[in-house]
């Protein structure tokens, strides 16, 4: 089967994975469909009127801690992902429950879910020495004999029985044939597979090295599809759309810059000579890891450098090179039912640096153009031999060469229809074609300084009027030739009545949008069969979203950064008035279509300067005085552990046994010298880049500060003077909780990977000590439901609420994070600012930190902090690691209207003074926007913790 199907109507599935809970201002959610919509892609929500697939797990994966496996399952006996019977009791009630709230919006209940992936990844063994990555591997040499097809099938049969109808997907971590149609038991509906060509970090050596390419071609063809799965679509169901970035990495940034419009490019329109129905970009929006939320390779920033930045913004050349693909495709129905045929060298082009693959069609054939290196950087000429309806063809047939400059591919057509005219050939790529009122509108783009061609049935005439020059013309008995110059300026070539031609550069290209009008239910927005006659595509500016007509007026909302024009390229019924976020707009006529100016008046806006606040100040860890009472904390006094690492230690210490797994551990451990002991050795685990710190009573005996590169540590601490025999000490260990590991591969365990102190001696190891541990206050019976549970760690301040809203601080020390500490320690700082911005605009806002230094050097101070917004823990920011120093927190955590709370934990390793260089709120842009305002995220405010310790 080619493609899916709608009411008989044969479906192209592009789309993007986004994670809502990355973004829990959920008013929000829309803005990122619409955007998403505004690309032309097809599954996302209702409203915005795209598809969704879902992918509720039981595990996700997906970068977040344990991936999505809650940390209570580290305490089953049975192995996670298997059929053991306390895994599967473990499951069942979350299968159906969320199964039951996605039945009741798939499609067949009017909703949009279309396809469901009831797990993830279930596809790769771990070899005996150590888990390796599935995309360096040969497909023969992956392992899968691991796998449990009865767990699969008990998943889905699970799944079925809360009522969900629509098909079941699978996503093989590699294209092995894993459930595939027909192949029994745990069989799925649609096969489909994941690839990362650049892998799953930015390359060290710069955003433009490729060298560590895993080449699609290695891994997947249509011959191998047509083995592995040939009654459902080509589908690919995590491609790549983004690459994250580890602690201490490169930054957003450059991942974006790795993963760009020339990424796009290559090896998007690779799988389309594959002809693929089904591809979902791994991210399209990635978000924030807010709240603890992440794995321990990641920061807080989720961004992977996707088309749609974390701080929701469009800004990105890879989004508008999407909406090119996306357009194109969608108005291309030959595509689905084209026939791939192999890459071949030599035989439709002359350069034998090229691969030419032909998708076949009758009569419509598409030639994907593309190097032979997909690294190349190349610029190759060349000209492209075809057989047309009026005959074989050498295009340009005019003179002159064709163009494939660097990281490029083409897509040329060859007897396309446009809405009933043959489009005979066209070298240049088609962005879209709509039937317009009066006329058919076909708009085609080229990269800068190209040489394109296009050719119409010699029937149609010359054309009636051409704007701008630059265009050759050439008539013959059989077709009507037109040939130029790619450059800024915009040439259009009308045919009378039938036919209008926009010759654009890419750039150009990028403002031009293609907005669906209402349709009636159940297609709502959705793509339809009418989609080239039931749309409207303008000329503006940085984002369109929305369009419909009453009488003669568009009404059309999108954002603009800048005063720009506007210009109705295609409407499918007169207007004569527009509309732009529910304003009338001044307008004209000229050359046909209706113009106007889309005029930005810049908002007053203040931001409060955040360094100069007042702030209040508590010492965060009065644990180490010594009045300090740990009777309420939890003692460590379990003897045995179901943790696949084997205790070495009289009682676990392992945090997640006692029910505390995210943010900040605190230990305290007390014992009875004999006189002799002379220093601790430690043995901690955090996750990657974590640290920790350790008192002897009140008296600092020093940190592991954290590298990138270390999961857990081996310390040994001396102590400062001879301790006293029969006097009790007392140990404090706080330790930074990355995550917790995921758990990709599907016969071990490294979720359950422990975190806290794994091993210690005092001494000579002979000394008794009696352990208690404390986390986020009340672990697993967490107090703060609003926020879930990963929202909060140890530090005393978090355990009493007093980073909520509300929270009493007037009797605190007046001190800013600017002035910082004096010696080891944490501190808890809070202070407040108000927000008043106007209606109608979008306002993303960043909380940036300045790294810091000690004294006049370069050396950074070595300190951790959290950034907590309104109750929300949104950053958490490790001066001496990074690479994050901006934290975008979005509208609805922030209050735009009203009054705000900031908190921020400040843990020194330094024992100098150490404070932050600076501390700013920022606006990363100001768009005057025609979104839906986000209401205010009901998150708890302070309320006195009665059992607060």
């Amino acid at each position: 089967m080619s493609s899916m199907f709608k009411n008989f109507t044969r479906i192209l599935l592009l789309t993007g994975e986004f994670h809502p809970f990355r973004l829990p201002s959920p008013g929000l959610w829309i803005d990122v469909f619409q955007k998403v919509r505004a690309i032309g892609y097809s599954a996302a929500a209702s409203e915005a009127g795209i598809y969704l697939i879902a992918r509720p797990g039981p595990y996700i994966n997906s970068e977040v801690s344990g991936g999505g496996f809650p940390g209570w399952l580290g305490r089953l006996s049975g192995r996670l992902k298997t059929t053991d019977q306390d895994y599967l009791d473990a499951i069942t009630p979350y299968i159906s429950t969320i199964g039951n709230i996605i039945a009741k919006v798939q499609i067949t209940n009017g909703g949009p879910v279309i396809l469901f992936q009831p797990e993830n990844e279930y596809t790769l063994c771990a070899n005996a020495t150590g888990y390796t990555q599935v995309n360096n591997m040969t497909i023969t040499e992956i392992d899968t004999s691991c796998l449990q097809k009865e767990y699969m099938a008990y998943i889905e049969a699970r799944y079925r029985e809360a009522g969900i109808t629509v098909p079941f997907l699978v996503n093989d971590a590699s294209s092995v044939g894993n459930f595939a149609p027909g192949t029994g038991v745990g069989a799925v509906d649609i096969y489909s597979f994941d690839h990362y060509p650049l892998g799953w970090a930015p390359d060290p050596h710069g955003p433009s090295n490729w060298s560590s390419l895993l080449d699609p071609l290695r891994f997947y063809n249509f011959s191998l599809h047509e083995m592995q799965s040939p009654r459902s679509p080509f589908a690919i169901s995590k491609f790549q759309g983004g690459v994250p970035d580890p602690w201490g990495g490169v930054g957003v940034e450059t991942s974006a810059a790795y993963i760009n419009s020339e990424f796009a490019r290559v090896f998007y329109k690779l799988n389309y000579g594959f002809r693929i129905a089904i591809q979902s970009l791994y991210m399209l929006f990635g978000g924030t890891n807010w709240g603890n939320l992440g794995h321990p390779s990641g920061y807080t920033s989720y961004d992977v450098g996707a088309a749609i930045a974390k701080n929701r913004m469009v800004h990105r050349e890879k989004y508008s090179e999407l909406k090119l693909q996306a357009n194109f495709l969608q108005v291309t129905p030959s595509y689905l039912i084209s026939q791939p045929h192999n890459a071949t060298f030599g035989v439709y082009t002359d350069s034998h640096d090229l691969v030419v693959t032909r998708l076949e069609g009758s009569p419509t054939d598409l030639y994907i153009v593309r190097h032979h290196d997909v690294t190349s950087m190349d610029s190759i000429s060349y000209h492209l031999s075809v057989s047309s309806s009026i005959g074989n063809l050498t295009i340009p047939t005019l003179g002159g060469s064709l163009q494939l400059n660097g990281r490029d591919s083409k897509f040329h057509v060859v007897d396309y229809d446009v809405g009933g005219i043959n489009l005979i050939y066209s070298t240049a790529e088609i962005f879209t074609w709509k039937k317009s009122h009066s006329r058919t509108v076909l708009v085609l783009n080229g990269g800068e300084g190209e040489l394109h061609e296009f050719a119409l049935p010699a029937e149609l005439g010359n054309p009636s009027s051409i704007e701008d020059d630059g265009v050759e013309l050439q008539s013959t008995e059989s077709a009507t030739v037109i040939q130029w110059q790619v450059a800024s300026a915009r040439r259009v070539v009308v045919f009378g009545d039938t036919l209008e031609v926009h010759l654009l550069w890419r750039n150009e290209a990028y403002n031009y949008w293609v907005l669906d009008l209402p349709a009636s239910q159940p297609l709502g927005l959705h793509i339809s069969p009418s989609r080239a006659e039931g749309s409207v595509v303008v000329r503006a500016g940085y984002l369109m979203r929305t369009a419909h007509i009453t009488g003669n007026t568009l009404h059309l909302t999108g954002d603009i950064n800048a005063t720009t024009d506007i210009e109705v390229i295609s409407v499918p019924t007169r207007v004569a008035s527009l509309e732009f976020n529910g304003k009338g707009i001044a307008t004209s006529m000229k050359a046909g279509r209706v113009v106007g100016q889309l005029t930005y008046e810049a908002p007053s806006i203040v931001l409060s300067t955040l360094a100069d606040l007042e702030w209040r100040y508590i010492d965060s860890l009065p644990e180490l005085g010594i009045s300090y009472s740990d009777s309420e904390w939890t003692p460590c006094n379990h003897t045995r552990t179901n943790n696949p690492r084997n205790l070495s230690t009289p009682t676990s210490l392992y945090a997640s046994d006692y029910g505390y797994h995210s943010g900040s551990l605190l230990y305290r451990g007390a014992f009875i010298a004999d006189g002799s002991e002379s220093s601790l050795w430690l043995l901690t685990e955090g996750g990657f880049a974590y640290g920790h710190s350790v008192w002897l009573n009140s008296t600092y005996l020093g940190s592991w500060d954290g590298i990138p590169a270390d999961m857990f540590y081996n310390h040994t601490l001396s102590f400062p003077e001879k301790l006293e025999a029969g006097v009790q000490y007392v140990i404090t260990i706080l330790v930074d909780h990355m995550g917790l590991d995921l758990n990709f591969p599907a016969n071990i365990q490294i979720m359950k990977d422990p975190r806290g102190i794994l091993d210690y001696s005092i001494g000579r190891g002979k000394t008794v000590v009696s352990w208690k541990v404390t986390g986020n206050i009340g672990g697993e019976a967490y107090q703060d439901i609003s926020r879930g549970p990963l929202n909060e760690g140890a530090l005393y301040a978090e355990r009493q609420g007093s980073h909520l809203p509300g929270a009493p601080n007037e009797d605190w020390k007046q001190l800013s994070p600017i002035d910082g500490l004096q010696e080891p320690g944490v501190g808890f700082f809070v202070t407040s600012f108000a927000l008043n911005i106007p209606s109608g605009y979008d306002v993303p806002l960043s909380v940036f930190f300045t790294n810091t230094s000690l004294g006049d050097s370069d050396t950074p101070a070595k300190f951790r902090c959290q950034l907590f917004i309104n109750g929300w823990e949104f950053g958490k920011y490790v001066n001496h690691i990074g690479p994050q120093t901006r934290y975008p927190v979005p509208e609805g955590i922030l209050n735009y209207n009203g009054t705000n709370t900031v908190a921020l934990s400040l843990w020194s390793h330094e024992s100098k003074p150490v404070g932050l260089a600076d501390l700013k709120l920022e606006a990363d842009a100001v768009l005057q926007s025609g979104y839906t305002k986000p209401a205010l995220v009901d998150g708890a405010r302070y309320s006195k913790r009665a059992n607060a310790y």
